[in-house]
């Protein structure tokens, strides 16, 4: 197996030609290499941080259609930003985004890596990607396809962020760096995958240690995953699943949303759930109903399980068509659509 140091050119050479005949065609990946149009490119990179390249597609074009430039974006109102990201989860992004954009449209696009920097929400992995893309700056990117790829291409067990950083930044290519960081991650993300990796068409598989070593699929070993949070509450359907009570949200997860008022309550503690119920309503000045049912919403360190009551009085309806909701609600409504639907066959 050739050493990565004395072989790069070729290496480098390997899987760019790889690229260039196998690279994805995706939307914001138009325009000459290294001048790629920067907002089309930051709206995706920012999409793609927790969200898979196929479903992403969709909620790109869609975001796009909404605002298509940078300027329509800042002018937007910031329930209609995210409206528009609904779906997508993690809404910082978007509120980040939105902020960001009003940054642009007064200054104009960053001309350098410490300038996107600089933007709220974008942190080293976006400016680099969008200073290489779009700049042609000489920056390696550092995310999970690239750690893997990095960690079998070493074959290290345990690759920590200055680690993959520091491979990345050699192997870069000064020449193509937007084409080169592109390669890579589309190489751990349709070849070098985490659980069958497909070497027999891998453009570095004779470099590869991993390989060699006969068990590419253990490197880099797994994660400790931290514990999941299980997080249970009541939440309340007043007026339909068309036109109900909603509330907007506060905090950093879902802060700016709107959803059904509900209330978290401890399962540990003997009838705390209908002493939640009980207070929700209590809140709203209204009476509570029936059970409609439970929903459940995994996130990335927690599982939310909402028993879903109808109830009557209250603050008055509004049409749930316009509001920004999050996945949670949009399952909450659901459930009472079936139970009504249920009613009427």
């Amino acid at each position: 197996m050739p050493a990565l140091s004395a072989d790069l050119p070729d290496l480098r050479a390997a899987l760019l030609a790889w690229f260039d005949r196998q690279g994805r065609d995706l939307p914001w990946r138009q325009g000459p290499e290294g001048q790629r149009d920067p907002y089309r490119a930051w709206v995706a990179e920012v999409l793609l941080q927790q969200t898979q390249v196929a479903r992403g597609l969709g909620y790109y074009q869609r975001f796009l259609t909404a605002f298509p430039t940078v300027q329509a974006l800042a002018d937007a109102p910031l329930a209609d930003v995210l409206k528009a990201w609904e779906g997508c989860g993690y809404y910082a992004r978007a509120r980040n985004l939105h902020r960001a954009a009003q940054v642009i449209a007064q200054q104009g696009f960053p001309e350098a890596y410490g300038g996107w920097l600089d933007l709220p929400g974008v942190g080293p992995y976006t400016a680099a990607a969008l200073s290489s893309l779009s700049l042609n700056e000489t920056r390696a990117v550092n995310d999970g396809n690239v750690r893997r790829v990095l960690a079998r291409l070493h074959a290290e067990p345990q690759p920590t962020p200055r680690w993959v950083q520091a491979q990345a930044d050699a192997l870069l290519d000064p020449a193509r760096p937007g084409a080169w960081n592109e390669a890579v991650m589309d190489l751990g993300a349709t070849v070098c995958t985490p659980r069958r990796p497909q070497c027999g068409d891998c453009p570095l598989a004779a470099w590869c240690a991993a390989r060699a070593g006969g068990q590419p699929a253990a490197y880099p070993a797994p994660k400790a995953r931290a514990a999941v949070q299980e997080v249970r509450a009541v939440a309340v359907l007043i007026g339909t699943p068309q036109r109900a009570v909603l509330e907007q949200r506060e905090g950093a997860l879902l802060g700016g949303l709107w959803g059904l008022p509900a209330q978290p309550y401890d399962p540990a503690r003997p009838g705390a759930q209908a002493q939640a119920l009980r207070d929700l309503c209590a809140r709203l000045h209204a009476t509570p109903g029936d059970p409609l049912g439970e929903v459940t919403h995994a996130m990335t360190h927690r599982r939310v399980i909402w028993q879903v009551y109808a109830a009557t009085g209250g603050p008055p309806p509004a049409d749930v068509r316009g509001a920004a909701l999050s996945r949670l609600d949009h399952k909450a409504l659901s459930l009472a659509q079936a139970r009504a639907d249920s009613l009427f066959t």
